[in-house]
């Protein structure tokens, strides 16, 4: 690290669902000194205590020992920490149990690496992302689409309104975990018998460990039902009025059955009893982690991992709706599924530009958060860029 003591530093956090990172800056220039990650920072969903723990653990990698005393401001934008900048419900925003939980644990792991910072801040990670647009935006609307799902209006820097961000019980619509949902629902249903052949339910068993003998057939099954032309319609495995895997009507069932002969009754019957413990044993976000099967999945023209995908940017593209955009309006997007590679990426900013929306992708929230705290700090925030 080249920064000598004497300088002025900022903290940038981003705080997940799958991982917390840290960025050290110049607090006069933005640029990048220092980097360190650890494990989850969702405010509401990770213990307080395991909470704290990861936001010292990145911090403490990003700010080497001797230059601690040179921190002047740290800013964290994190998941789960939700608000409101209007002025009805200011009050409200300052005693959200997420930014409570997330001020409370950033403090504490402040206070455990001996950093005395003039200015600490909260906001949310889609807040933190909005800031992180070329010259740190004030206004417009923001899309994150990653482990959850979450569309906002930003005024002011501050989220004024919010469509889902609701998590994986009531919502996330769209996101990493409702893809990963959906790739196991649809390999459930390929199995019983309600939906469409699809290979995601070979890729879903080997993915949680299933052993080989009950997925002999699954593949054959899916490919043979392919070849036959099996896949029209709804043989997605949807129905249009409800979720991806929903089954898809008496005459897809039956075509799927004969379809799916070679993957035996005895074998499904199997494959569902050994899968749905599995399941149900972890945390139901580490579905999020299937995802990537039904990108790849639908690059090789799985009908049913496609439709999912089609559904996920129907879902994004509601919530970017419900808040209203207006032609020109700028729009940040960040996410695992919206990245440069990401399998939603294209045709969601397509749908986006239909709406006459000015897209704008950014990596995630660190540039964001470092750029709030400059401004906190007084610092311009021109040079954010340079993060």
């Amino acid at each position: 690290m080249s920064n000598g003591s004497n300088q002025d530093l900022v903290v940038g956090l981003d705080a997940g669902g799958t991982r917390t990172r840290a960025v050290l800056a110049s607090a006069a220039t933005g640029r990048t000194v220092g980097e360190g990650a650890a494990g989850p920072g969702n405010a509401l969903t990770v213990p307080l205590p395991r909470l704290t723990d990861h936001l010292a653990e990145a911090i403490g990698r990003s700010v080497p020992e001797r230059v601690r005393g040179s921190v002047v401001a740290v800013v964290g934008g994190f998941a789960g920490s939700t608000g409101t900048g209007s002025a009805d419900f200011g009050d409200f925003a300052d005693r959200e149990p997420g930014r409570l939980n997330a001020l409370a644990a950033l403090t504490e792991a402040l206070r455990r690496l001996g950093i005395t910072a003039r200015t600490v801040g909260v906001s949310s990670d889609i807040e933190a992302a909005f800031a992180a647009a070329p010259g740190t935006p004030a206004d417009g609307l923001a899309l994150v689409a990653g482990t959850g799902a979450v569309a906002t209006r930003v005024a002011g820097r501050r989220c004024t309104a919010t469509v889902d961000g609701d998590g994986w019980l009531l919502g996330d619509d769209g996101s990493g975990f409702w893809i990963g949902r959906g790739a196991v629902r649809a390999a459930l249903r390929m199995a019983d018998g309600r939906g469409g052949p699809t290979t995601l339910a070979r890729a879903v068993g080997v993915a949680l460990g299933l052993p080989a003998d009950l997925l002999e057939g699954a593949q054959g099954a899916a490919d043979e039902a392919e070849r036959a032309g099996g896949a029209d319609g709804a043989a997605d495995g949807t129905d249009r009025a409800g979720g991806a895997g929903r089954a898809a009507g008496a005459g897809e069932a039956g075509r799927t059955g004969a379809a799916a002969a070679r993957w035996s009754g005895p074998r499904r019957e199997a494959y569902r009893m050994r899968l749905l413990p599995i399941v149900m044993a972890q945390p139901p976000i580490t579905l999020a982690r299937l995802a990537p099967l039904v990108a790849e999945a639908a690059r090789a023209k799985d009908p049913v991992a496609e439709a999912i995908l089609r559904e996920a940017v129907d879902h994004l593209t509601a919530a970017v709706r419900a808040l209203g955009p207006r032609p020109g309006e700028r729009i940040v997007v960040t996410g695992g599924l919206l990245g440069p590679d990401g399998p939603l990426t294209a045709p969601l900013t397509g749908r986006l530009e239909d709406l006459g929306l000015t897209v704008d992708r950014v990596a995630d929230g660190c540039r964001g958060a470092v750029a709030l705290a400059r401004l906190d700090h007084g610092s311009p925030p021109r040079a954010a860029g340079t993060v």
